[in-house]
């Protein structure tokens, strides 16, 4: 992972990508669709940067219907070959592209996510560089071990297990907020043998479009993955009641992937095969302290947890229990360190927080902070206001509530507010209840103490209010390889990208026994007199 400190080659490198990449703008941002890339045949958008109004990164047709039926055929042209292509063959292009994003590619996609995303330069390194290349290859290796993963053969027989694809296309639906799950919905279920359809949020589509560039240099066939960006109604009908859809993959909202479900379920009897449905969708994240809690590993938690890239991660902390004993110590200095956040232009290299992604997302917040003043169960402890004279920027906010049940306790919002209950030192074992009840959500959550009991009692107490559990550390930041992500209950299946649990749902295994010796009796030795 790079630095990107003063006075480092990388630096100078990461600047010069981003001042190309603002004074070539606006980019063409095409559609993919059997290897060409060109215009939809819908709607003309115009892709500005969420902290600058004033500067138009990328044009594009949207894609309508007709080009999502396209998409389709192109997917499904595109499977009779890559689908019986050599597992070798597959692995070697998402290797290939690793590495091509590793070194030439890396700063090109780093610069399209800070402008087109509004990430800082550690954000973006993480997420754009990092993340993605350790998807490409530790999907690679994932899939390696499934391969390996064969059943007995006792003496007289080979038996084996094929790892076929699924029959019929994916669909990835991918977000804006992380431009890595955007490169990994779609490339995971082709790396097993899947074509894809893949509609990525309209506000990423200047790194989507490198995304592609970089897996067309990498060598990937056409038709594999094809990019078609549009609206989701628009995309959904050509797309989610086609007979041949196999799967969808799928990171966003928990409204929208209860839509698609149902959709599904409303078409079940017209498909080839039962489509496989893997989401990952919302979240209130909780941070959850005790008493025996470090103060200072306890502020640091939640300034990033709730603040880096302005609270649009699925896992960043939104909801925070802390005693009345720590809070005392801990209100003042958060609430110092909370309002010295840098946030602006993340081109600069001393910002830590961009802007939110848009109008809507702004709006949202804008309503939420002015109803909170008015609000007699809430006090504000940092931040609190919006600014959209320039761009889409939100302060870093704090609110206290002294109602564990509030709406911002419970209501994701996805964004850089951070509500806070403090609650009795006695009220350990009540709070514990609390945690695991006042959301719907199950995706992330972490506990800070440094009493093991309480630690132990806490994982135990929670086990399903979180499918990745931090201990002493921010509910965000999960590591291919080292934290395999993903939620229950209303944040999704928890199929856990960046491990072989999620690359699983896009094979249908078939099972092979060869007999070296057949029987030439049809008659058991029971049968016979005595």
């Amino acid at each position: 992972m790079r630095a990107y400190a003063p006075g480092s080659a990388e630096r100078a490198s990461l600047r010069a990508a981003i001042d190309a990449t603002r004074t070539q703008a606006p980019h063409a941002l095409s559609q993919h669709i059997g290897g060409e890339a060109g215009d939809g045949g819908g709607a003309s958008l115009e892709l500005r940067a969420p902290h600058r109004h004033d500067l138009v990164l990328g044009q594009a047709r949207l894609a309508s219907a007709a080009d999502a039926t396209r998409a389709v055929a192109a997917a499904l042209d595109a499977w009779r070959s890559w689908s019986t292509a050599p597992w070798e063959s597959r692995a070697a292009v998402f290797l290939r592209a690793a590495d091509l994003l590793s070194g030439p590619w890396r700063d090109r996609l780093n610069a399209a996510t800070i402008l087109g995303q509004s990430k800082s330069v550690h954000q973006a390194e993480i997420d754009s560089a990092c993340e993605l290349i350790d998807f490409w290859r530790w999907n690679v290796h994932f899939a390696e071990r499934i391969q390996a993963e064969q059943p007995l053969s006792p003496p007289g027989q080979l038996n084996r297990l094929e790892y076929r694809p699924l029959e019929g296309f994916v669909l990835a639906i991918t977000p804006f907020n992380f431009t890595s799950i955007a490169g990994n919905l779609p490339t995971a279920p082709a790396l097993m043998g899947n074509t894809v359809v893949w509609k990525p949020a309209t506000t990423q589509l200047l790194a989507a479009e490198v995304i592609m560039q970089v897996l067309e240099a990498a060598g990937l066939p056409p038709g594999v993955v094809n990019l078609v960006a549009g609206p989701g109604a628009v995309i959904s009908e050509a797309v989610l009641t086609h007979p041949r859809l196999a799967g969808v993959h799928f990171t966003g909202s928990t409204a929208t992937f209860e839509q698609l479900w149902s959709t599904v379920a409303a078409n079940l009897g017209q498909y080839k095969t039962y489509p496989r449905l893997v989401g990952e969708t919302g979240g209130k994240d909780f941070i959850l302290a005790h008493r025996s809690a470090s103060r200072e590993a306890l502020l640091v938690g939640l300034l990033r947890g709730a603040f880096e890239y302005q609270g649009q991660k699925c896992s960043a902390a939104s909801r925070a229990y802390v005693p009345h004993s720590v809070w005392a110590e801990l209100r003042a200095p958060l609430a110092a360190a909370t309002e010295a956040i840098p946030v602006g232009d993340p081109a600069d290299f001393a910002t830590f927080m961009g802007a939110v992604i848009d109008e809507p997302s702004y709006r949202k917040h804008e309503e939420v902070m002015s109803r909170a003043r008015a609000d007699a169960h809430l006090t504000l402890v940092a931040g609190g206001e919006c600014d959209s004279s320039v761009g889409w920027f939100v302060r870093p906010t704090i609110y206290e509530t002294d109602d564990p049940r509030h709406e911002l306790m419970q209501r994701e919002l996805f964004g850089p507010i951070l509500s806070v209950y403090p609650y009795p030192d006695s009220e350990w074992d009540s709070v514990l209840g609390l945690v695991d009840s006042t959301s719907p959500y199950a995706l992330t959550g972490a506990v800070f103490a440094d009493d093991r009991r309480v630690i132990d009692e806490a994982a135990s107490r929670l086990r399903h209010a979180a499918g990745n559990f931090y201990v002493n550390d921010k509910p965000t930041g999960a590591v291919v390889g080292q934290q395999p992500f993903g939620g229950a209950r209303l944040s999704g299946t928890n199929d856990k990208a960046g491990s072989a649990l999620n690359l699983v749902r896009w094979v249908s295994a078939r099972a092979i026994k060869e007999t070296f010796v057949p029987a030439t009796d049809w008659r058991y030795p029971h049968q016979d007199a005595d």
